[in-house]
């Protein structure tokens, strides 16, 4: 089999990244070539960083984070309340797996969603599945899924995801159809996964604005069993 074949069969097959990596294998002048297992190698990790970029790239999509930023973006001053030995804790993931959620509280403007969205984009590059959800749009969208009779297979949707965000907790009433829906978010996600929950109320405040003591009792248990704060201050970023 020659090159050219060898080629069209690594394609066939999707191999994309090796077919990249052979092409320009097959374009070094021949005492730049490597040898046989040096190609080898280079061919599977050129496949292996292919995969990774790819699902990568599907997590990022299917997330749908409101902004498309990173970690690396983050600004710390003791001003807002946010030092950066806290984030490299978080880069990890490891919250995830231990299924502890994150509250992030403080004014409007000062970059709660924008933090939120940074530590989802960090669990997509580690490959996790993510969830991004601002509440307005959680509730139409738990009200367009009871209609048309999607609900349990948009709810086993969320359940298959690693962490989920709730951005802009706390800005609107919660309809009685809502509360449940969230508490059978938490509890099917019960660890088994993370919730990072963005609001600027502070938490000691989530209990009366859920109103109904006894969804309010078990949310509050599955969300605060546990969980870590990160309470953001200073004046508004969008100014």
């Amino acid at each position: 089999m020659n090159a050219q074949a060898t080629l069209q069969l690594m394609q066939k097959m999707k191999l994309n990244g090796m077919a990249t990596s052979y092409e320009s294998i097959l374009d070094l002048p021949a005492d730049k070539v490597p040898d046989t297992h040096g190609c080898i190698a280079t061919l599977i990790d050129a496949e292996l960083q292919n995969r990774a970029y790819k699902r990568t790239s599907m997590l990022l999509r299917l997330s749908k984070l409101r902004y498309s930023t990173s970690i690396h973006d983050i600004t710390y001053s003791n001003d807002r309340n946010l030092d950066k030995q806290t984030i490299i804790q978080l880069s990890d993931c490891s919250y995830i797996q231990r299924s502890e959620n994150i509250f992030i509280t403080g004014a409007t403007g000062c970059g709660k969603s924008f933090l939120s969205c940074a530590l989802g984009h960090q669990a997509c590059l580690l490959g996790h599945r993510t969830l991004y959800f601002n509440m307005n749009r959680l509730c139409e969208q738990i009200a367009v899924a009871k209609v048309d009779g999607t609900f349990i297979k948009w709810i086993n949707r969320i359940q298959k995801a690693s962490l989920i965000i709730f951005d802009d907790f706390g800005l609107q009433p919660l309809t009685h159809d809502v509360k449940l829906a969230i508490l059978q978010i938490l509890e099917d996600r019960y660890g088994k996964g993370a919730t990072i929950i963005s609001s600027q109320l502070p938490v000691n405040k989530w209990y009366d604005y859920l109103d109904e003591p006894t969804l309010a009792d078990a949310i509050m248990d599955r969300l605060t069993a546990k969980s870590s704060k990160i309470e953001l201050k200073g004046k508004s970023l969008r100014k």
